[in-house]
C-alpha cells in the first residue's frame, strides 16, 4: 500500500556532502512524522534526523549544524541534506515514515530499503 524509496547515496570524500532523497508514495493520507536512521557494521540501527507534520525537526547530537532535514510536503518528498561528511557517518541510511493511510484508523510505520553512504577518510 506504502513504498518509500530513497536515493542519493554514494561515495564521498570527507568533507564533502551528499543529499539524500525519500519519496513516499501509496494509499497515504498524511504523514505524521519522517526519520532519517543510519545502521553501519556491528551498530544498532539509531535516529539521525526526524521532521513532524508542524516542521519540528530533531537531530542526533553528532550531527547537529552538519545535517539538514527538510519536507516537500506536495511531492511527499524528504531530504536529508548531509555536509562536512565525516568517516564515522558511514552507514546504511534508511528513511521511516509514521502515516495514517486513507480510510483506515490509526498509524501505521513503513521503512525505505536503505541506501548506502560511504564516507571516505
Amino acid at each position: 500500500q506504502v513504498q518509500l524509496v530513497e536515493s542519493g547515496g554514494g561515495l564521498v570524500q570527507a568533507g564533502g556532502s551528499l543529499r539524500l532523497s525519500c519519496v513516499a508514495s501509496g494509499r497515504i493520507s498524511s504523514i505524521n512524522y519522517m526519520g532519517w536512521y543510519r545502521q553501519a557494521p556491528g551498530n544498532q540501527r539509531e535516529l539521525v534526523a526526524g521532521i513532524t507534520s508542524n516542521g519540528t525537526t530533531n537531530y542526533l547530537d553528532s550531527v547537529k549544524g552538519r545535517f539538514t532535514i527538510s519536507r516537500d510536503n506536495a511531492k511527499n518528498t524528504y531530504y536529508l541534506q548531509m555536509n562536512s561528511l565525516k568517516f564515522e557517518d558511514t552507514a546504511v541510511y534508511y528513511c521511516h515514515a509514521e502515516l495514517q493511510l486513507l480510510r483506515l484508523l490509526g498509524s501505521y510505520n513503513y521503512w525505505g530499503q536503505g541506501t548506502q553512504v560511504t564516507v571516505s577518510s
